[in-house]
């Protein structure tokens, strides 16, 4: 099996121009907060972040597949001792633009700087909004499963009548749950909250996630050969994990550092089968 990355540097409002319809499996990024990365993307004030998103959004769109999955992670910012609303503003005028916001995951920064503020707490958590083009998609959960734990060990050990049957929610809101359909089971379904520390090595980056982040998406969303795409590529986590599990990538950065950096470490062409491992360098980076 043959797998490419392709970088490209530039803007992606322009790049993603030349992207192909209906091409890419899963979009994971995290594109600059507002009032950051000055120097790369001039510091988009919170009032224009959407107008500014929004055609990006609009070429994300086009390029994903009908199958396909997008992970926006982003979080509001303080103005004037208030969250801004600009992310709530932008989930609306993308379900405009004809997307499903499907999901919200949570990821908890296990090791978050502490500090002291005099309205507010330490920020430790922050979004990863899932957006899809239609109500069927690729997922996989069965890859992201984890072990089943203590809750096991104590909630099956006794179980009650209504375990063993649909025990129907007693505030009427239409869900239901069989308990005992988990018994002798080892592994369940996770949360939608990822507990994940923040990346440490983060390569002169300021806005680097772990890999285990991009990974975990890229294991539900996507299968080995897919095409896995960063838009706002910075310091490549997404593009080297999705090389390392044997998926294609697009990457598209517009600083020149960062993808002088991502470039360095990037094979172009890898092939994998019973030449695991071995790479061809057919291809020069886009």
């Amino acid at each position: 099996m043959e797998i490419k990355s392709k970088l490209i540097l530039g803007d992606c409002a322009k790049e993603l121009k030349n992207i192909e319809d209906n091409s890419i499996d899963l979009i994971v990024t995290s594109p600059p907060y507002a009032d950051a990365r000055k120097n790369s993307y001039g510091g988009i004030h919170p009032n224009k972040y959407v107008e500014w998103f929004l055609p990006i959004t609009q070429e994300l769109f086009r390029v994903l597949k009908p199958s396909g999955t997008f992970i926006l992670n982003i979080k509001e910012k303080v103005v004037k001792g208030e969250r801004h609303t600009y992310v709530l503003e932008l989930i609306m005028k993308m379900r405009e633009q004809g997307w499903l916001w499907t999901e919200e995951f949570i990821w908890h920064k296990k090791n978050s700087y502490p500090g002291k503020w005099p309205n507010r707490f330490r920020d430790s958590w922050e979004r990863l909004l899932q957006f899809n083009k239609q109500k069927k998609f690729k997922m996989y959960q069965d890859a992201v499963m984890v072990p089943m734990g203590d809750w096991a060990k104590s909630r099956l050990r006794r179980l009650s009548d209504t375990d063993k049957t649909r025990d129907e929610s007693k505030v009427l809101s239409g869900f239901g749950k069989n308990i005992s359909n988990w018994v002798g089971r080892t592994m369940a379904y996770p949360t939608n909250v990822l507990h994940m520390a923040t990346e440490c090595g983060n390569r002169n980056h300021s806005a680097t996630f772990p890999e285990s982040l991009p990974e975990w998406f890229i294991k539900l969303f996507t299968k080995e050969g897919d095409c896995v795409m960063d838009p706002f590529m910075g310091s490549g986590t997404t593009i080297k994990v999705a090389q390392r599990m044997h998926r294609n990538s697009i990457g598209i950065e517009i600083d020149e550092s960062f993808f002088k950096m991502v470039y360095k470490f990037t094979e172009p062409s890898v092939y994998y089968l019973f030449e695991r491992g071995k790479t061809y360098d057919t291809t020069q980076h886009g």
